[in-house]
């Protein structure tokens, strides 16, 4: 990245953890995390959140984003979201435990000029993080990896109005029995906003070990699903959202797209 705004060091233990905890970014809501069918899935606590240890622990996240406190994103610098090959096959989807979750690898972004590759997205209830103080219904997360092991996040929130197609078919992936997906390809397109502005800062997974420099891209412009699609994402988990982190003076950056 080429502004102090933007430009911080990898972390080589991030290539190595991070992904793996970036699959797990989410837990139950009323009580421990039900474990998987499976039973080797990591449970969090979210009712306990406290007992969570950062090693770094002064760059968090979800935070409040504060719109009125972001600053707007240098001109002279490299700064859309751009994504390619939408449309491509499921690996898994899945209540792994502590979050719906899809794995999918198809799609690519460029994210203010470098290149990422998508690994997996998931839901958590409520949104993790809040636009001025307001929570939305249900937040995605679609966390994508640099050939370096850099971490970026595109968040991504719902409310409740018109049916989602892509949405529906993930729920129907869930459905009891399924050996695998009844639909083999996504187009994650549908659970993406048209308009591709965010709200930018550095910060860290919302799961343990909560490692830090993940770059995360908060998108405002929300998608909607109707109430029964909604209603069918809480039936797995009510809350797995972590509580909201302070920004502690870093840089919030803001692109209007």
């Amino acid at each position: 990245m080429r502004s102090s705004a933007f430009a911080v060091p990898a972390v080589a233990a991030l290539a190595v953890a991070g992904l793996s905890a970036a699959l797990a970014f989410a837990a139950q809501a009323n009580g421990p995390a039900k474990p998987a069918a499976a039973g080797h899935h990591e449970v969090y606590d979210y009712d306990h959140q406290e007992a969570w240890q950062a090693l770094h622990d002064k760059s968090q996240s979800p935070i409040d984003i504060v719109t009125a406190g972001a600053a707007a994103a240098d001109p002279a610098e490299p700064r859309a979201i751009e994504f390619s090959h939408t449309h491509g096959a499921i690996d898994k989807v899945e209540d792994n435990g502590h979050a719906v979750q899809v794995d999918t690898h198809a799609t690519e972004a460029t994210i203010r000029g470098r290149h990422f590759k998508l690994a997996q997205f998931h839901f958590h209830a409520r949104s993790e993080h809040t636009l001025d103080g307001k929570h939305f219904p249900l937040e995605g997360h679609f966390v994508f990896k640099a050939q370096d092991g850099r971490l970026a996040v595109v968040g991504v929130m719902y409310e409740q109005g018109k049916a989602n197609a892509v949405a529906q078919e993930v729920l129907d992936d869930l459905k009891p029995g399924k050996a695998k997906p009844a639909q083999p390809e996504i187009d994650i397109e549908g659970l993406l906003p048209k308009a591709h502005g965010y709200y930018h800062y550095l910060g860290s997974l919302t799961t343990p070990p909560l490692t830090e420099n993940v770059e995360w891209y908060v998108m405002p412009a929300p998608v909607t699903m109707s109430k029964q699609q909604i209603d069918g994402f809480l039936s797995h988990y009510r809350r797995n959202n972590r509580n909201i982190q302070p920004l502690n003076g870093r840089p919030l950056i803001r692109y209007e797209g």
